[in-house]
């Protein structure tokens, strides 16, 4: 009981207790001094916060007491601290109660305010670590504290200690919380008068920010850019920070904005802008949350400025993200669209933005957000009037459109149900300007594909939109409309069809490119119907009332073609090709169509549209096309048209005689197709019509060329019919035709002979009976058909030869078969390859088998058989398919028998291995044509194998016709033959193409057999051609050397094999899909071949192989890695190869496939591909060399990327690096070869920089051949001067610090550098004796040089590596240093001698006054300083230097006398005459004199320097040669020994600052003469910037010392020193300020004329003579621009007027 109740006894003991220690501080408080306060303070104010926590209140009160005391003493004495460590310390304490932390954070903002700047910027950074774990009021007040430090203290720059003190906030939460308030901070802007927040914040923000008052102005400005330095500091990840920094680039201050995009682009750039988190915070900025209501008014906050929303908007067009945040999406688009305060460039942003998001929106979200954007677009585009040329504006429309056009793919739907958003894009286009129109055009052409598949009433709405528009002046306009027309509806839409019709005719090129390919009659429009069934047509019938319902008159017509085109005949044109195609896909999908009523109906409609066509003022293609599509109709139904046109005979007449030869050839057809319909009698009357008009004289070419023609198909027709025409009227036409040959012109020759053959082909041709005797027409002709067909007339020849195959096809005559064929083969040597192929195709109707009839000749738009298969190119057998038929031609087979032996063996035994080349190209084609057309024939079939022989043999042809004929026909071969066929035919290409084939049969040289192509191997020694076998064995005997032939041949055979790949390439490329399993076998050795080929240096080699190389291999890749080892193995044994154009091919070759590959493909090939790659660049010809040169460019790129250990794997490198390295060193840099060693060294220094520790292993072997490099590389002009240095005056020096300087820019040098980085332990065991080695071997100058920098460098680093610091080594192992350094002074090297004065200097610099040898170290540099000069002696008195300026003291006191012989020697030093020395010995001599400061040297040195200068004569550079020295610099080799005048007056200046003002007085005169020297015009500005120091150093000891000689003989010698001054050397500052322009001559020489000006006060008014210097000097001040010359000037006017008035009042 008793225990218990003590404790509350002793607790109120305790509170009584306490309350007297306050109550005693407080009397101690009130009793102290303001200036002991704030010691007391330190102690009193923790103590008295930390009472806080007793519950007494008595003790409260107290303390509140003292705490309002303290108060009202601190409160206006802002010097007084508070205790601010002991104060955080007392808030951070884990048990501290709540008010406790009240008080402390209440008087730790106190503290701050009053507290040193280093101890606030210490304390801060822990002001906000942990700071989420504080009351928010609290965490307010800190961070408000420490941004104000930041701002205070970290404005310009942040130290890296404080900055890791700011790195320990690791709490994500606190984190989050600093840089929130850091954001906050810098969006903040000062109040404006109306009130309110700032953007981006809300008030509540604002004033968390500002605290009780506002921030503005600087204060503002250096917290933002604390903060933002600060950040950068702690090295955030860029998403955290990219706000911050955003929000500063858009800051209303120009430095902070400066920053903040700075830190943007080097900090933030890498940012994740698809970072959810980020970019939430970034909508926010934007948007703010004012529209929130249920947020209280001063926490809603605002959304950004104008110009922090610009720079979002950019952002937010990168972030995919930031597409797909709906609603944040939405409203940010609808602010920059609608918002209150947007702007222009808001819109356009806004809309920019818009097209992103329908670019990379999800679906889902696309949906929620479309239509209302949507809506937005069309109202932003309403308010927008068209005229607007604002770029902004229009910048803002083309996204709108842009806009609409992406939403139009993504959400199709929106628009499908209504047409209003094409309507107004179309009127968009006709109203907007020009510079929108494509944008527009795009949109509108992705608008059409949403209207695929919409309701038939809005196509309906459509077609009528797009027929309104097609046709309007806007090309865009046009081609939208023909766009949509063509995509929207599908290809049997009648009325889109009509528009494409409508489209062909325009004006513009690219819109009638879209109209025909609506039609279907681009590119691809020969393809006949039944290949291009994936094309789907309207019926006839259903387009021809389309069309009629746009234009009913196109069924009219007239006798005399009068009437009216109701459309251009370019559309006329498009609309009869598109209706033909129609007619032919609807026949031949249904051939029973022929026989419905309804579909002839349409026939018969179609036929007068195209009688309509042909109205006279029509274009002659649209008649041409017209007549065609009547003729192929009635190749379909020639009934209907035959009867149809029976009874418009005289219609067809009349345009007979029309100005087309093509629209008159089909009229003529189609008179032949009308005369089946007619009485035999009215046919006769017309053939007897048509003969009378080509018979008669001085008739119209186009009327004989129309009636010839008609006359051949008429006739044709009637000799088929049975009964036939009377016999008399066919005489009498057959004589008619042979009249006109005989008599007319070879291109009316050639229509009559067309006539006949046309004739022949429907019946054998009677013998004509003249005189009673009957003679065939082929007779008759004979003499006249060799003279046309020798002639010139190419066409006219083509047709002649062709009617003579026709006149054969029903021949039975042998006679007149001989004929046929003498004139066929009469052609054998023609150039004109349209002429063989004519001759080709006649052969081919006289062997029988084609696959044409006479129907198809006669009834058809045939031409011939060579155009329809393209010239053999083309497919045949597709190519005639529409002319099918089941006709057999029956005619006498013993006779053709005959003929097919004659052509046979004028092909093999004369053409196809004849000696001239025109033959063998004759043949060619003759056989090809008889194997393409007559495939089929037994015959041919038996022929088969020696067909393929001739082929295989033609290869190998120097004419490419030839050449690629032979390969067409091994591919026609190929697919005529049987199995055991197709195999020998690929086992002989491939012999052909790897080149282990023979060639079977050899063709017979005579005198003009054509040997090489003209040009290919010059000209002969007259300079005539060397082609034929004649004139190369005329240049062999006219060199005296007739087995030169032989080498000729031997060179012809090699280009023939050449020929021959190419050629079975052609075949092979043509087989090769069909050939299929059968070359797998073969491919191994097939691809290394074919891979090289396509490198040949013969382009036709390389087209050639191309194509085979297409054909046989499907996946260009993958085939090369399956068999890249073969590759590799066959291109290196070809880099070696006696050809040439094998090498360079395989090192073409090479070079491209080794490009990318990885170690594990090439490592076994690698060091074989250097080997060649040297190889190839030391080749005899210079292309071979070119491709090595390539190909070392792609092995040194891949090399280094193989050794590169950042871009391989650790082990391949080391791998690379075994296999290379070595050889290049040992064959590459020691080539003799120049090219190959530079090549080398570039990639050995390449391999150094990336390979790494991958180096090490070969470390020693490449030191050691670097540094024997640097001299046996070196440019031997260098050795050649060496020798003749001496006779030229050139200082042997010299030229090896020049040599030196050469080597340290070779990439020798750089590579050593790069090996010191990778250097080890272990790789020094290696290295080091061969160092030694080379340092005792090595003759070279810069070998010898690098190796001592080398091993220099290699020992700096172990240096570094093995001592814990410079200072205390140097002094452990102090003697044996001075030792080595005593013994290299001493030796008789001269670089040891230089390195050891280095040495010297390092220690003096390192140990300073602690270098407890210096004694020794003086003594031996004294020692060496008397004697001769030599290359580096300077650094000795460098070293001097140093032990004055760090060991002057003990020097002194050690042998006072020794100051004094340094002196000497150093003066001594500095009469040598050598440039460099001398000036290092007047910087020695003035650090003597300033180190030691003993007064005793002004006497011992200022003489000599006196008459320095006395010998001193100014020039440009300011140095004066000695007078002794004169005659010496007269001679052109004399080194500039001039003494160096500013060195010199640094020494002056130097030893006025230690003498006795006695010794400065008795030498005014000397130091007068001295400044009036230096101060001179001549001088450089420099030496009189030394001058003025002088000066102003004399005026400092004299001034300073004229007090203390008041009333004595001095004082009087000193005041007359001055007015001396005065008077002369004023004069002399004025005249330098006024002639030199050099503002730091200004300052200077202003600042010593102040200095003058001041002392002048001690000049009595009894010596006063006034020099006008004042007028002078206020003139000075009106010129001066440099304000801080003005200044001082202006002082000195000051001085010089109160000095005069001094002068006057005592006056």
């Amino acid at each position: 009981m008793a225990e218990s109740s003590s404790v509350p006894a002793a607790a109120a003991k305790s509170d009584a207790e306490t309350e007297e220690l306050l109550d005693r501080m407080l009397t101690r408080l009130a009793l102290c001094d303001d200036s002991k306060l704030q010691a007391l303070l330190s102690k009193l104010l923790p103590l008295t916060i930390s009472s806080l926590s007793s519950s007494s209140q008595l003790v409260r009160n107290k303390v509140l007491e003292i705490l309002s005391h303290v108060n009202k003493r601190v409160k206006h004495q802002p010097e007084i601290g508070l205790p601010l460590t002991e104060l955080w310390s007392m808030y951070t304490e884990a048990d501290a109660t709540p008010m406790v932390k009240n008080f402390c954070i209440v008087y730790i903002e106190m503290a701050f305010e009053r507290a040193p700047l280093k101890e606030k910027e210490n304390l801060s950074p822990m002001l906000v670590v942990n700071i989420s774990k504080l009351p928010q009021q609290h965490q307010e007040i800190l961070m408000r504290i420490a941004t104000k430090v930041i701002g205070e203290c970290h404005a310009s720059r942040v130290e890296n200690e404080i900055a890791a003190k700011y790195k320990l906030m690791n709490d994500s939460h606190d984190r989050d919380l600093f840089l929130e308030f850091c954001l906050h901070t810098v969006l903040y802007q000062p109040p404006a008068q109306g009130g309110g927040s700032s953007p981006g914040l809300s008030i509540a923000q604002a004033n968390r920010i500002s605290g009780k008052v506002p921030l503005k102005g600087d204060m503002l400005l250096t917290r933002k850019l604390g903060i933002l330095n600060l950040v950068e500091a702690m090295e955030l990840s860029p998403e955290l920070v990219y706000p911050l920094y955003l929000a500063a680039s858009a800051d209303s201050q120009e430095p902070v904005v400066k920053r903040g995009e700075e830190l943007i682009k080097r900090k933030a750039s890498g940012a994740n802008l698809d970072d959810l988190r980020l970019i939430s915070r970034l909508f926010l900025l934007f948007t703010g949350t004012t529209g929130a209501e249920n947020t209280a008014m001063d926490s809603r906050v605002n959304p950004g400025n104008a110009t922090l929303k610009v720079k979002l908007m950019a952002v937010f067009c990168r972030s995919i993200t930031a597409a797909n945040s709906f609603p944040s999406t939405l409203q940010c688009i609808f602010d920059c669209i609608y918002g209150s305060t947007t702007t222009s460039r808001l819109k356009q942003l806004g809309m920019e933005f818009t097209v992103w998001v329908f670019k990379h929106s999800k679906l889902d979200q696309l949906k929620l957000m479309g239509p209302l954007i949507l809506n937005g677009i069309v109202k932003l585009l309403d308010g927008y009037s068209n005229s607007e040329s604002d770029s902004v504006a229009r910048s803002t429309r083309t996204f709108s459109f842009q806009a609409i056009g992406l939403l139009a793919q993504r959400l199709p739907q929106l628009f499908r149900d209504k047409i209003e958003m094409a309507t107004r894009l179309f009127h968009a286009l006709k109203v907007e300007s020009q510079s929108l129109h494509f944008i527009i055009q795009e949109a509108t052409n992705s608008l059409a594909a949403a209207y695929m598949g919409a309701s038939a009433a809005v196509l309906t709405e459509l077609e009528s939109l797009l027929l309104n528009n097609c046709q309007v002046e806007e090309s865009e306009v046009r081609f939208c409309a023909l766009r949509w027309a063509t995509s929207v509806f599908d290809s049997q839409h009648c009325p889109s069809r009509f528009i494409c019709m409508l489209g062909a005719a325009d004006s513009r090129l690219d819109i009638r490119e879209i109209a025909l390919e609506g039609l279907f009659l681009g590119k691809d429009a020969g393809q006949i119907i039944s290949q291009n069934l994936d094309h789907r047509y309207p019926k006839l019938g259903e387009m021809l009332d389309y069309i009629l319902k746009q234009q009913s008159k196109l069924l009219d017509s007239y006798e005399m073609r009068e009437q009216k085109l109701l459309f251009p005949s370019k559309m006329y044109v498009a609309m009869i090709k598109f209706l033909l195609k129609c007619f032919e896909s609807e026949l031949v999908q249904n051939s029973s169509l022929g026989r419905s009523s309804e579909f002839l109906s349409s026939v018969e409609r179609m036929c007068l549209l195209l009688e309509h066509a042909m109205a006279f003022e029509g274009s002659v293609e649209l008649h041409s096309t017209t007549s065609k599509a009547l003729v192929t109709i009635g190749s379909y139904l020639p009934e209907m048209v035959s009867s149809h046109f029976a009874s418009r005979i005289s219609w067809l007449k009349h345009l007979l005689s029309h100005v087309d030869m093509d629209t008159r050839e089909s009229v003529a057809r189609l008179l032949g197709i009308a005369s089946s319909s007619l009485p035999v009698t009215s046919s006769s009357d017309l053939i007897r019509e048509l003969v009378s008009l080509f018979s008669g004289t001085n008739k119209r070419f186009e009327v004989q060329h129309g009636a010839l023609c008609a006359t051949g198909f008429v006739t044709a027709d009637c000799v088929s019919r049975s009964p036939s025409i009377q016999e008399e009227l066919l005489q009498n036409t057959l004589k008619c035709l042979v009249d006109v040959v005989n008599s007319e012109s070879a291109t009316l020759a050639s229509i009559s002979m067309q006539a006949l053959g046309h004739i022949g082909l429907s019946g054998s041709l009677p013998s004509l009976v003249c005189d009673s005797s009957s003679v065939s027409i082929l007779e008759l002709l004979n003499e006249k058909l060799s003279k046309l067909l020798s002639g010139d007339d190419n066409k006219a020849v083509q047709k002649i030869v062709i009617s003579i195959g026709h006149m054969c096809v029903k021949e039975t005559s042998a006679s007149n078969m001989k004929i046929a064929l003498d004139l066929i083969f009469s052609l054998c040597r023609s150039k004109v390859e349209d002429i063989l192929f004519a001759a080709g195709e006649a052969l081919s109707f006289i062997w029988g088998g084609v696959p044409v009839t006479a129907d198809v000749i006669l009834k058809t738009n045939y031409t011939s058989l060579s155009m329809t298969s393209n010239f053999l190119m083309g497919d045949m057998k597709f190519s005639l398919s529409k002319y099918s038929s089941d006709e057999k031609n029956v005619v006498s087979e013993d006779c053709h028998m005959v003929v097919r032996d004659t052509i046979s063996k004028k092909l093999f035994d004369a053409l196809l291995y004849s000696s001239r080349k025109e033959e063998r190209c004759a043949g060619t084609v003759w056989l090809l044509s008889l194997t393409m057309y007559c495939g089929d024939h037994p015959t041919i079939q038996q022929m088969l194998p020696e067909i393929q022989e001739a082929f295989s043999f033609l290869l190998g042809e120097q004419n490419e016709l030839t050449q690629e004929l032979a390969s067409q026909g091994m591919s026609i071969v190929y697919d005529l033959g049987d199995t055991s066929m197709k195999k020998n035919l690929v086992d002989a290409l491939v012999t052909t193409l790897t080149g282990s084939g023979k060639r079977k049969r050899a063709i017979k040289l005579v005198e003009d057999s054509e040997v090489f192509q003209e040009g290919t191997i010059g000209e002969s020694l007259s300079g005539g051609k060397l082609s034929t076998y004649k004139e190369l064995c005329n240049l062999a005997n006219e060199m005296g050397q007739p087995d030169l032939i032989y080498k000729f041949m031997d060179l012809a055979n090699y280009q023939a094999s050449l020929n021959s790949k190419r050629g079975a390439a052609f075949g092979f490329s043509k087989i090769a899909k069909q050939a299929g399993d059968a070359l797998q076998p073969h491919l191994r050795l097939l691809i290394p071949r074919l891979v090289r080929y396509q490198y040949d240096p013969d382009r036709n080699v390389q087209d050639a192989m191309a194509h085979i190389w297409k054909s046989l291999v499907a996946d260009p890749k993958r085939t090369i890695d399956e068999n890249l080892d073969y590759i590799f193995d066959d291109l290196l044994v070809q880099c070696g190869s006696r050809l040439w154009r094998s090498r360079e091919a395989a090192c073409l070759a090479l070079a491209d496939i080794i490009q990318g590959r990885k170690f594990d493909q090439v490592g076994k090939h690698l060091k074989k591909i250097w080997l060649v790659a040297f190889r190839a660049m030391d080749d005899i010809k210079e292309t071979v060399r070119t491709a090595g040169d390539k190909l070392c460019r792609a092995i040194t790129s891949l090399t280094i990327r193989l050794c590169d250990v950042s871009l391989t794997e650790a082990p391949d490198a080391s791998q690379s690096m075994d296999i290379v390295l070595p050889f290049l060193l040992a064959e590459g840099i020691l080539s003799k070869v120049d090219s190959i060693r530079k090549a080398s060294i570039g990639v050995v220094m390449k391999l150094a920089k990336g390979a790494g520790i991958a180096l090490r292993p070969h470390l020693s072997d490449l030191v050691c051949c670097m540094l024997e490099s640097l001299s046996s590389l070196e440019d031997q002009g260098l050795n050649y001067v060496e020798l003749h240095a001496a006779n030229v005056g050139i200082q042997t020096e010299k030229l090896e610090n020049l040599r030196l300087s050469i080597a340290k820019g070779s990439p020798m040098w750089e590579t050593l550098d790069l090996c010191i980085n990778v250097v080890d332990g272990k790789s020094l065991e290696l290295l080091v004796p061969r160092l030694a080695n080379l340092v005792r071997s090595g003759v070279g100058l810069n070998t010898r040089f690098e190796d001592d920098k080398h091993v220099s460098g290699l020992f700096e680093e172990l240096w570094e590596e093995s001592t814990s610091g410079d200072r205390i080594t140097l002094q452990l192992y102090m003697g044996e240093i001075v030792s080595l350094i005593c013994d290299s002074i001493a030796s008789s090297s001269w670089a040891s001698k230089r390195r050891s004065a280095k040495a010297i200097c390092k220690l003096s610099e390192v140990l300073g006054d602690s270098l407890s040898s210096y004694h020794v170290l003086l003594t031996s540099l004294m020692k060496e300083i008397p004697g001769r000069l030599w290359e580096g002696k300077e650094t000795l008195l460098d070293a001097i230097s140093a032990l004055s300026v760090s060991n002057h003291k003990a020097i002194s006191m050690e042998d006072p006398a020794l100051p004094g012989t340094i002196l000497s020697l150093v003066s001594s030093a500095c009469t040598k005459k050598v440039k460099k020395y001398r000036e290092a010995a007047f910087s020695c001599l003035e650090q003597v004199i300033k180190s030691f400061g003993n007064p005793e040297f002004f006497c011992l040195v200022f003489p000599m320097l006196f008459d320095m200068c006395n010998l001193t004569s100014p020039n440009k550079t300011g140095r004066a040669p000695l007078a002794s020295d004169t005659t010496k610099a007269e001679s052109d080799d004399a080194e500039d020994v001039s003494i160096p005048v500013d060195k010199l007056m640094n020494c002056i200046t130097s030893c006025i600052r230690l003498a006795s003002v006695t010794d400065l007085v008795e030498n005014e005169k000397k130091l007068m003469d001295v400044f009036s020297i230096s101060l001179s015009p001549g001088f450089q500005w420099t030496v009189k910037m030394s001058a003025f120091s002088s000066v102003k150093e004399l005026c400092s000891r004299l001034q300073s010392n004229l007090n203390d000689f008041q009333g004595t003989s001095l004082h009087a010698h000193t005041t007359a020193f001055i007015h001396e001054l005065f008077s002369s050397v004023s004069p002399k500052l004025v005249e330098c300020i006024s002639t030199i322009k050099i503002s730091q001559v200004h300052i200077a020489a202003s600042e010593c004329l102040l200095e003058i000006a001041q002392l002048g006060r001690y000049i009595s008014a009894t010596n006063w003579r006034d020099i006008g210097l004042e007028g002078e000097v206020v003139q000075l001040i009106e010129k001066e621009k440099n304000e801080q010359a003005r200044s001082t000037l202006k002082k000195c006017i000051d001085n010089l007027q109160n000095f005069e008035r001094a002068n006057a009042e005592s006056n």
